[in-house]
């Protein structure tokens, strides 16, 4: 959600070619921290040979013609719906992957507006032809939108806090602090003789470092269900009594995001033997649950820290601006994807990913060329999905026509 998103985590990116089948097995084990999510969800990037910072610098190559990819009714349906909601956003945003301008939307846009869903294919044969990036290998992990009990009053059995963003954390005034590799400032806070100073961390704030300065937003029954919540960076509280409250991504503490799940692998603590855990979400909550104080500790290996805000949209906003949907929004880098754009995934492993979404938000762990995390929603089904998730494959980003020719010189 909307990233839904923290300061970035530096992936690795230095595997070669070699390394790819090794690598799936550990970025799914990595992932399981929460790589269900558009925050930080520290997990290395599938091997593609970047060479620069973007898609225009890496390198985008035509292709198969958007005609042929074996589209389905459902899914165009449902994928038209979410670029027609995306359009008024891609006409004033500029596109950091170097590849689309404003102008270049405007004849798909201005189709899609009256164009008839039961012919969504059409649409896309049309206005679009196809280009991978790099070499067009995709790793897909999943998110969805997560629902725990909480309630806005602190009552018995609901003790543990929701802050909203505190405002003493902010950055750091150019010359108070190093820049960040990115040339951001860092986040952190100004103390009483107006020295800045990182934030306190996961383990602090846990342990009462915010307490008493009036900042929390609910409470809920279990931390360990609010940490994941955190690592999706949205979701919903449901009181006792049934009511709802949404929750939004609000901001993160300044520190980088560590991955539970890898924490878990190292110790041996995840596989398939006795006394390990399954790798997925599900497996890690367990453990969680199973030993309370050391996994505790363990979350609080984690020192970044998210807050929320309460969110009056009726549905999960993305980093677009736009309501994202169940099985249509992706989350991506827009380095290398144009947010708005529609994505074609073909997956080896997965057929639940496999056909048309459109790239609406980002993840602080989602970085790099085809690094995707796709939303399967709210409720029980998303969770076994989402928490799941790993396929890799091949990925298709669908432009304007007329764009290749343009970046080429044509």
């Amino acid at each position: 959600m909307a990233a839904r998103a923290a300061d970035p985590v530096r992936l690795a990116r230095a595997a070669g070619p070699g390394a790819w089948s090794g690598l799936i097995a550990v970025m799914a084990l990595m992932l399981l921290s929460g790589c269900i999510s558009v925050i930080p969800r520290g997990v290395p990037q599938p091997p593609v040979p970047l060479t620069g910072s973007n898609a225009a610098l890496v390198g985008t190559h035509r292709g198969p013609v958007a005609a042929g990819l074996g589209y389905r009714d459902a899914n165009t349906r449902t994928a038209l719906a979410a670029f027609t909601a995306s359009c008024p956003r891609l006409s004033r945003r500029s596109d950091t992957s170097g590849l689309t301008r404003p102008d270049d939307w405007a004849p798909a846009c201005a189709a899609a507006a009256g164009w008839p869903p039961e012919d969504a294919a059409t649409f896309f044969s049309t206005y679009f032809e196809t280009a991978t990036v790099a070499r067009g290998e995709a790793f897909v992990t999943g998110y969805y939108e997560p629902e725990i009990a909480g309630v806005r009053t602190r009552q018995p059995g609901f003790d543990v806090p929701v802050y909203v963003l505190p405002p003493d954390l902010v950055r750091a005034r150019p010359g108070d602090a190093p820049p960040q590799p990115g040339g951001g400032q860092p986040l952190g806070r100004y103390d009483a003789s107006g020295r800045f100073v990182a934030y306190p961390d996961r383990a602090a704030i846990e342990n009462g470092a915010l307490a008493g300065r009036g900042l929390e937003i609910a409470w809920v029954a279990d931390r360990a269900e609010l940490f994941f919540l955190q690592v999706q960076g949205s979701g919903r509280l449901r009181a006792p009594d049934g009511t709802i409250m949404r929750l939004g991504y609000a901001g993160q503490n300044g520190y980088p995001y560590t991955g539970i799940g890898s924490l878990l692998r190292a110790r041996g603590l995840i596989g398939s033997g006795p006394g390990q855990y399954p790798g997925s979400m599900q497996g890690i909550l367990r453990y969680l649950h199973d030993h309370p104080d050391e996994g505790r500790a363990l979350m609080q290996q984690n020192r970044s820290y998210v807050f929320f805000r309460e969110a009056t949209s009726t549905g999960t906003v993305g980093a677009l601006g736009v309501p994202i949907a169940p099985r249509t929004s992706l989350a991506v880098d827009p380095a290398f994807v144009p947010l708005g754009a529609p994505v074609w995934l073909q997956s080896d492993d997965s057929s639940e990913v496999s056909g048309l979404w459109v790239a609406q938000d980002t993840g602080g762990a989602i970085k790099g060329a085809n690094r995707f995390d796709s939303f399967w929603g709210t409720g029980a089904d998303a969770r076994t999905i989402a928490g799941g998730m790993s396929a890799h494959g091949q990925a298709l980003i669908l432009l304007p026509k007329g764009t290749l020719a343009r970046l080429n010189g044509q």
